[in-house]
């Protein structure tokens, strides 16, 4: 699928003024807000903060490593993994707004010389061979059809014996899945894979698997949560994903989750390591 039409997908105006005005509804402003603060609105994949955290602990990261974010969106991944396990990150990302408001929000938070972010494709990275000490993705892989290439040009930046960490929603099962859902309005802009296909491409590349797990349980517990949480506030708190997928976030997780309820799809977890 073109670059063009995901980044199109992902596309948003005025983002940093909404997620301004959400702060402001919360009592903060760019001067005290935290990364905590942000995390509703700038972890984009299922779980927010919390499944960040459990996926990333995997990864054994640490102060000095140099850490590569492989579809950052807004960065705030990579700031919580800045801020948790005191690494660099540098991120990238298809969607210029993204990455423009990404920086922004680094600023405001202190971390704009520990996180650098910039637009590019996850197939064509501009950066040095073994240039970084670990990689991870999450719910990126959904947006690229290429996998095998992924994986090379993932394999061909890392320093050998790195760790490269994917949390993707994979096909799980067979069934038709409804559009929109957060990462595509229609099907042609889906590249929805098994876990057995991604890890094909990673052991082409040249990748060993070290761990794998199914989150499914984990996401409808979350989606369950957020629901109940919704309809006790009235409607939906003033930072959320809803602020990156406008009016139609309703219905695209409506059809994400039942897809994962159907188990066509679940999020998933793969835990990789490079030859060294």
């Amino acid at each position: 699928m073109p670059d063009k039409d995901v980044a199109a997908h992902y596309a948003s105006d005025g983002l940093i003024t909404a997620i301004r005005d959400g702060l402001g509804k919360l009592g903060k402003t760019p001067a005290t807000v935290t990364v905590d603060d942000l995390a509703p609105v700038d972890e984009f994949h299922i779980g927010g903060r919390q499944a960040s955290e459990a996926f990333l602990d995997q990864l054994t990261l640490t102060p000095s490593q140099r850490v590569l974010d492989i579809g950052c969106g807004l960065g705030g991944t990579a700031r919580f993994a800045t801020e948790r396990y005191g690494c660099s990150v540098t991120g990238i990302d298809l969607t210029g707004a993204f990455v423009d408001t990404g920086k922004v929000l680094c600023d405001w938070v202190g971390l704009g010389d520990r996180v650098s972010l910039q637009q590019g494709s996850a197939l064509d990275m501009p950066f040095e061979s073994d240039a970084f000490d670990a990689a991870y993705m999450l719910h990126v892989g959904m947006n690229i059809a290429d996998k095998r290439q992924l994986c090379a040009d993932v394999y061909r930046v890392l320093r050998p014996g790195a760790c490269f960490g994917i949390y993707d929603l994979m096909r799980t099962g067979a069934g038709e899945l409804r559009y929109p859902v957060p990462w595509a309005s229609v099907p042609e802009t889906s590249a929805l894979a098994a876990p057995d296909e991604y890890q094909e491409a990673l052991e082409s590349a040249g990748f060993t698997l070290t761990a794998e797990r199914d989150r499914r349980d984990v996401a409808l517990e979350f989606f369950a949560n957020l629901r109940a949480r919704t309809m006790g506030a009235g409607g939906p708190a003033p930072l959320g994903l809803h602020v990156l997928m406008g009016d139609t976030t309703p219905l695209k997780i409506a059809n994400m989750v039942a897809g994962i309820s159907s188990g066509t799809l679940a999020p998933v977890e793969l835990v990789t390591r490079k030859a060294g």
